[in-house]
């Protein structure tokens, strides 16, 4: 029985001491992110944040090693909540709309990402907005998992579209040395049917819709419209029609 004790006694404080390791843990990230969204980038340091949170540098240490383990791990969990809310979002889409409505699935993601990037604006900046001074990510990248599934998202967008729009590529002179070999490992094995200007085509709604984000998310939209909303929904919407895509659905 005393043994039986002490092993459930000593399970019950290494649960206590789990459970705060991970809100401490949590605690850091935050507030790193808070540090980050008011002084920049380069306020992100394991000293000034063990100040914040009342505790010695000493003790932060025990939870990240570098500064460059925490923006590793910030930057993981920023493009995993980005990627789980964009698939999400065209998961959905593809659900509620017949294959032969690829626009909404399109436009679905494109507002997923707004919508995440509009409620996580210290994310979004964290992974493109400004580097954070003298990172070095480690030598797979950050991220990669998380990223690569944000990459073939945005691929996923252009391969929709490409079937309507390839008579607008037709005098394409894109070939595949134009693009990062990095970008084409992630994209081409996803979509091996998306030639060249399909990937030229999924950078250029790329720019349209992180363009319209960015300003917003940095404060410049709200100043020059009311609706940004509105604007975000018909750039985009004006940009599948042109490309040919049917089924706009709003």
């Amino acid at each position: 029985m005393t043994g039986t004790a002490e092993t459930g006694t000593a399970r019950a404080g290494r649960g206590r001491r789990e459970r705060l390791r991970a809100e401490t843990t949590a605690e850091i990230k935050d507030t790193a992110l808070r540090l980050m969204a008011s002084g920049g980038p380069d306020a992100i340091t394991l000293r000034a944040i063990a100040r914040e949170m009342g505790m010695t540098a000493n003790a932060i240490y025990g939870y990240f090693a570098t500064r460059d383990d925490l923006v590793t791990t910030l930057i993981d969990d920023v493009y995993s909540a980005l990627a789980d809310a964009v698939e999400a979002a065209w998961a959905a889409a593809a659900t509620q709309h017949p294959t032969e409505d690829p626009a909404a699935r399109i436009l679905a993601w494109a507002r997923a990402f707004r919508t995440w990037a509009l409620a996580n604006p210290e994310g979004f900046r964290l992974v493109y907005g400004d580097p954070v001074p003298g990172y070095r990510a480690p030598e797979e990248g950050p991220a990669p998992d998380a990223a690569r599934r944000v990459c073939t998202g945005l691929a996923g967008l252009a391969a929709a579209a490409w079937p309507y729009a390839e008579p607008l590529y037709r005098d394409s002179s894109f070939t595949w040395t134009d693009f990062d070999a990095g970008l084409l490992d992630k994209v081409r094995p996803a979509f091996p049917e998306l030639p060249p200007a399909g990937v030229a085509l999924a950078l250029r709604l790329w720019g349209h819709l992180h363009g319209l984000v960015a300003l917003e998310v940095y404060g410049h939209l709200g100043r020059q419209t009311t609706s940004p909303d509105k604007l975000f929904q018909e750039e985009l919407t004006r940009l599948v029609t042109t490309l040919g895509v049917p089924g706009i659905s709003g």
